[in-house]
């Protein structure tokens, strides 16, 4: 194999490969990128097992053939070549190298034999839509932060993407929650998704699959089968394995009765719950909501390390409430908030509170009091 290849779009396909890679690794292939070139372009495939990225880029392929190197070596390489450097790559699989040349510099890098490359089984997918990458970044990016990290509940390490019965008819819905916050984002129904299974995205897949909805332009087409969901633009394909298991039934705990309302700047009600927690012990991060008239007052107490108070100026007509949070919570969802008002409706000092930004029901936060 011979390949020209310009350093920036080298740069972006390996970097994409090389996120994949996990770092500690005991089969020696899996921390190598899959390096294959055909006609005009080379593709670039690395995979952890769950996931794999294949990305393709434009190339002068002088000799066709493939080889494995070491996906994060190889970037460190490249990230370090000067821009507009052109970067050839020559594999000599008979002494096990590839060499990277790119002006004066010169690397020999040990391959691994193509065909111990673990390819993925591909998939019979029963649904097959495309949608916006704006559209698809604000389903995750939303709804993301709620993803749960416990090992045990491993059925709430990812966002359940599916179709759901919203306000105005069917959408797409992406739900997150890990017992203590949870997110529940719609966007309108993509065409093609309506009989679509319900899948639970994991983690690690919802960041790589972020970098490939940075352009608004590009429109991802996306498949789901029961076991793999795939998202592609015409130069990345990414597939996946979804969690095998049964998300809850999240509808039970969003609150259909609150009606306790208060309406606050978002931008400034985060800013003031940074402020005041800074004082609170790290471990609960507590901070307390007093509201009265037209009135918030948040105030943190730690007794080791001091107190704080701050008063905001906010719309509320209900009779007085004391309600506490964890700080952390309430800063995660305020940051989605992409409007300039929040709206906050709760029941009482010990029920689930709701949060939406200004009057839009397309997303809806829950968070759950602690005890102040």
């Amino acid at each position: 194999m011979k390949i020209s290849i310009e350093r920036a779009a080298l740069l972006k396909a390996v970097g994409q490969a090389q996120s994949v890679v996990e770092r500690r690794n005991t089969i020696p292939i899996l921390a190598n990128v899959l390096i294959e070139a055909e006609g005009d372009a080379a593709t670039f495939r690395a995979t952890d097992l769950d996931i794999e990225v294949l990305d393709r880029a434009p190339a002068h392929v002088e000799r066709p053939g493939a080889t494995t190197v070491s996906a994060v070596m190889l970037h460190e390489i490249v990230r370090k070549l000067p821009d507009g450097a052109l970067v050839q790559l020559t594999a000599d699989s008979a002494a096990g190298r590839l060499t990277v040349e790119a002006g004066r510099s010169t690397f020999s890098l040990a391959t691994l034999p193509r065909e111990d490359f673990p390819v993925m089984a591909s998939s019979e997918y029963a649904t097959n839509f495309a949608a916006p990458a704006a559209v698809l970044r604000r389903l995750f990016d939303k709804s993301k932060f709620a993803i749960s990290t416990e090992e045990t509940r491993y059925y709430l390490n990812g966002v359940y993407m599916h179709v759901a019965q919203g306000d105005d008819g069917p959408v797409l819905r992406c739900v997150a929650t890990d017992g203590h916050r949870l997110a529940r984002i719609d966007a309108p129904l993509p065409e093609g998704a309506t009989g679509m299974a319900g899948v639970i995205v994991p983690r690690k897949t919802v960041n790589e699959m972020r970098k490939l909805l940075d352009d608004d332009d590009t429109s991802i087409a996306v498949s789901v089968s029961e076991t793999k969901v795939r998202f592609a633009t015409p130069a990345i394909t990414l597939t996946s394995k979804v969690i095998d298991g049964t998300f809850p039934d999240y509808t039970r705990v969003i609150p259909t009765g609150n009606t306790r309302r208060m309406e606050v700047d978002a931008a400034e009600f985060a800013r003031a719950v940074d402020r005041v927690a800074t004082v609170s012990s790290e471990r609960s991060r507590a901070v307390k909501l007093q509201l009265d008239e037209d009135r918030l007052v948040l105030s943190v107490n730690a007794p080791d390390a001091g107190a704080a108070e701050e008063e905001l100026a906010v719309a509320y007509g209900d009779e007085r409430l004391e309600i506490g949070f964890n700080a952390k919570y309430l800063l995660e969802i305020a940051n989605q908030v992409d409007r300039e008002n929040a709206v906050f409706l709760f029941n009482s000092a010990g029920d689930p509170t709701l949060m939406r930004e200004g009057d839009d029901a397309s997303a809806v936060y829950v968070v759950m009091p602690m005890r102040v």
